[in-house]
């Protein structure tokens, strides 16, 4: 049974964040869109399957690589909380 699926307000504003830059790049919202339904699904096999992910240094969190993207998340008892979605092509120093 798939856990429920929680967005953090920092994934949503680097999500959103993101595909408004492919969309204003590109002139058109076709790879934002493609983008987009990949985040979806990736999200949705998390959620089946929280063991899916890469573990990160912190033991209670995963990461998800999507394209040149990593889905940070944590799985608690109820549910998956996504952190953030990182663009691995910018300065690692700025994650945080």
């Amino acid at each position: 049974m798939a856990k429920k699926v929680v967005w953090s307000q920092r994934a949503q504003n680097d999500r959103r964040r993101i595909l408004k830059y492919w969309k204003d790049r590109n002139k058109l919202n076709v790879y934002s869109t493609k983008l987009a339904l990949l985040f979806k699904d990736s999200v949705k096999i998390i959620g089946q399957f929280p063991k899916i992910g890469k573990q990160t240094d912190d033991i209670k969190v995963r990461i998800k690589i999507v394209r040149d993207f990593y889905i940070f998340y944590e799985e608690t008892n109820t549910h998956i909380q996504i952190l953030t979605v990182w663009d691995i092509r910018q300065d690692p120093d700025e994650l945080k």
